[in-house]
């Protein structure tokens, strides 16, 4: 019979349980992101119920819920621009069960708007997707002798001082793509802000204000009822809600591209396999064609990426509302 010595044994043994610990180290991460999710997950809206965020949010929710078994509960937060409920996620557990539903004010207008803010919209999170965006439209009272971003352009020089724009707050996308038309043509226009963007509407349709840069799905009822009067879309592209309507940019002032977005952003440092397992599954309820026939009712354009194409989607709006709102002087303190 074959011998061995006490020490060689024990070498031996050492060996053997080293590798049985890392074979059971080894998937069980993996084996984690596969199981995920094994209990409820949380989506946080950071708006007041009732909008097209939150009833997009909605309808993403329970598709995951039925792709994935688990209930996916909506946790409505809203507050600060949406800071607060965005700030919460930031501070979760980055395991991929609380994720927040960010927006262009929550990722790249605040953090150039607030003078203080409660977390790193860069650093603090781990993009997932853009779920979509939602095209604003330049409009004009109907008694306006407008009909063109020319036109407009002339009447506000013809004006100085006398033509306003509302809003329906400060720092909103209507507000800063007034800022950003203001800025590029020179024109001496003043903003109106008001409290949300029904009455905003409601000014233009007085003749309180003389345009507005309104959401498209908001905006289309009066347009089709002859009371305001729509000159073109903000977006880099013609929007499939009115492709009708030319962009800015064709109408005379090229890069001009302010849209209203929304996607979805877990806590930084979540495990890149939980977040791909997201995106995958965000990817596919957006793409398929019941949701997209819904999202498109509310205005809004199904937009999917990849996480890194999303991150560089954010970097490169925060970038450009930096200048718009340098430009503005908008300020929250």
């Amino acid at each position: 019979m074959l011998r061995r010595s006490p020490k060689r044994l024990h070498s031996m043994c050492a060996a053997v349980v080293a590798c049985a610990l890392v074979l059971a180290a080894t998937p069980v991460h993996d084996a984690a992101a596969q199981a995920f999710p094994s209990k409820p997950v949380k989506l946080v809206i950071p708006f007041p119920p009732g909008g097209s965020l939150d009833n997009i949010g909605r309808l993403i929710a329970q598709k995951l819920a039925e792709t994935w078994g688990q209930q996916v509960v909506i946790e409505n937060k809203p507050g600060a621009g949406g800071n607060i409920g965005a700030d919460l996620v930031a501070k979760s557990p980055a395991d991929g069960y609380a994720v927040v539903m960010g927006a262009l004010s929550t990722h790249a207008v605040n953090p150039n708007l607030y003078a203080k803010m409660p977390y790193d919209a860069a650093k603090d999170f781990a993009p997932i997707s853009l779920v979509a965006i939602t095209p604003n439209v330049l409009i004009v009272n109907a008694a306006m002798p407008v009909t063109s971003v020319k036109e407009m352009i002339a009447y506000a020089k013809a004006n100085p001082g006398r033509t306003n724009f509302g809003s329906g707050s400060n720092g909103s996308a209507g507000h800063l793509a007034g800022e950003l038309f203001k800025l590029e043509t020179g024109t001496d226009v003043a903003h109106i802000p008001y409290k949300g963007g029904a009455p905003a509407l409601q000014a233009l349709l007085a003749g309180d204000t003389q345009f507005m840069f309104d959401n498209l799905a908001n905006a289309m009822a009066q347009v089709k009822g002859g009371k305001v009067r729509a000159i073109a879309v903000t977006t880099a592209q013609r929007s499939k809600l009115a492709p009708e309507l030319p962009t800015m940019a064709e109408a005379g002032m090229p890069g001009f591209d302010i849209s209203t977005w929304f996607g979805l952003l877990a806590p930084a440092g979540t495990p890149p396999d939980v977040i791909a397992k997201w995106n995958a599954d965000v990817v596919k309820v957006l793409n398929s064609p019941d949701v997209r026939e819904k999202m498109l009712a509310q205005g809004a354009e199904p937009s999917p990426q990849t996480p890194a194409e999303f991150a560089a989607f954010i970097a490169r709006e925060r970038e450009k509302y930096a200048r718009i709102v340098k430009a503005s002087g908008a300020k929250v303190d």
